[in-house]
């Protein structure tokens, strides 16, 4: 490994291989540093579900627009399967048909429309349709598997892009000309420091004025009891209630009241349904939003049951059962969607805080590499 670099980064998880990429593809020597040996924390816990339908309007779902055109370009290019591509969302309760009619008049509705009840059912043969008001079909999504494709994104990485890992490597400290580790200064022109939900260990000082907290998620691998084959992912009336892209349309109020009512232990415990599927058939299923001062250390059978509920509301399965738990945890924000800070000229504090790393961050990651390097002038991060 050079000693000698335009650009260190500090975690490689996906905000830091976000960067990482971008600075690689405009031409600069690259270093990534970890303290783990593996990719281990909420990148490689999640969905790989790369969502754009339901980002917040503007800034960030124009994020997660470019970071799907990227995922589509490197992702044959590093070997990562794409499982398969694009939303269903059914909706069961007039309200949340209400919302859906209204997203499609957004500019963000735009490439996306209702579908039919058989249109529905050839791309999600399973899904439940007794007492469905509508159905939002969105072009956009792309599906990998995050514990696969994050290592194959890093040797993408190191073998096309000459970048350097440094695993099982911990960052101590930051230095005018690079950053100090437990294996001695790595010496670099800027360094993008990319945490995750660690705020202690580095511009802990930064990260305070903030406010955030870590959000604690309960996923599940289900295994149906006889084959079925999901052309889409799915999201439910929930999703309508809770992604920032439909929760902020006017007729989102009227959809949360009703689930308030209806599941209120559900929208206490952050449950909403997102499914996908893996390449062995087996779905990914989720998720809970539980937040706090650390992440939840032991997942909660009770949460369990409100996501395979969510589950069962909406795709027919009949025997199905889990055959994997997990949880993950993000920093989280009510009042931002990613937090970019300047510590110094050549310092980025970069995280994305509201669990969507995958859907956003080589966007992003562009974002910055053209705030370090780029005219001179600052730009403004929302």
């Amino acid at each position: 490994m050079a000693r000698h670099y335009d650009l260190a980064v500090v975690g490689a998880g996906i905000v830091g291989l976000g960067v990482a990429l971008a600075a690689a593809r405009s031409g600069r020597r690259v270093v990534v540093v970890d303290r783990s040996p593996k990719a281990v924390g909420a990148s490689v816990r999640n969905f790989g579900f790369v969502t754009v339908t339901g980002q917040k309007a503007g800034d960030h779902w124009a994020r997660a627009r470019r970071s799907r055109d990227i995922w589509a370009e490197i992702a044959p290019e590093a070997g990562i399967p794409v499982l398969h591509a694009g939303l269903v969302l059914p909706a069961y309760r007039p309200e949340a048909a209400a919302v859906i009619e209204a997203f499609l008049a957004t500019e963000m509705g735009a490439e996306c429309r209702a579908i039919t009840k058989a249109e529905a059912l050839a791309l999600v043969p399973c899904l439940r349709t007794a007492g469905l008001s509508a159905v939002l079909e969105s072009p956009h999504e792309l599906r990998v598997e995050s514990r696969e494709a994050l290592p194959k994104l890093a040797a993408y990485l190191a073998e096309r892009h000459g970048v350097d890992f440094a695993w099982n490597t911990a960052a101590t400290g930051l230095a005018e000309d690079g950053i100090e580790t437990a294996a001695g200064r790595i010496f670099a022109e800027a360094v993008a420091v990319c945490p995750g939900d660690d705020f202690t260990t580095l511009l802990p000082e930064r990260i305070a004025g903030h406010g955030l907290r870590v959000c604690t998620l309960q996923m599940l691998r289900v295994q149906p009891a006889a084959p079925v084959r999901l052309a889409a992912a799915v999201m439910s009336d929930h999703s309508l209630a809770r992604y920032e892209g439909f929760a902020h349309l006017a007729p989102a109020a009227a959809l949360a009241a009703r689930l308030d009512a209806e599941a209120g232990d559900m929208r206490e415990a952050g449950v909403h349904l997102i499914a996908v599927q893996s390449a062995d058939g087996s779905l990914v299923v989720g998720d809970s939003h539980v937040y706090g001062a650390a992440a939840e250390p032991f997942a909660e059978a009770r949460i369990d049951d409100l996501i395979l509920g969510a589950l069962d509301d909406v795709l027919d399965l009949p025997g199905r059962c889990v055959i994997e738990r997990w949880t993950g945890s993000y920093a989280a924000s009510s009042e931002r969607t990613v937090l970019v800070e300047r510590p110094a000229d050549h310092v980025r504090l970069v995280m994305v805080t509201g669990g969507t790393g995958a859907s956003t961050a080589f966007a992003l990651g562009e974002q910055v590499v053209e705030d370090l390097f780029g005219s001179g002038q600052q730009r403004v991060f929302q």
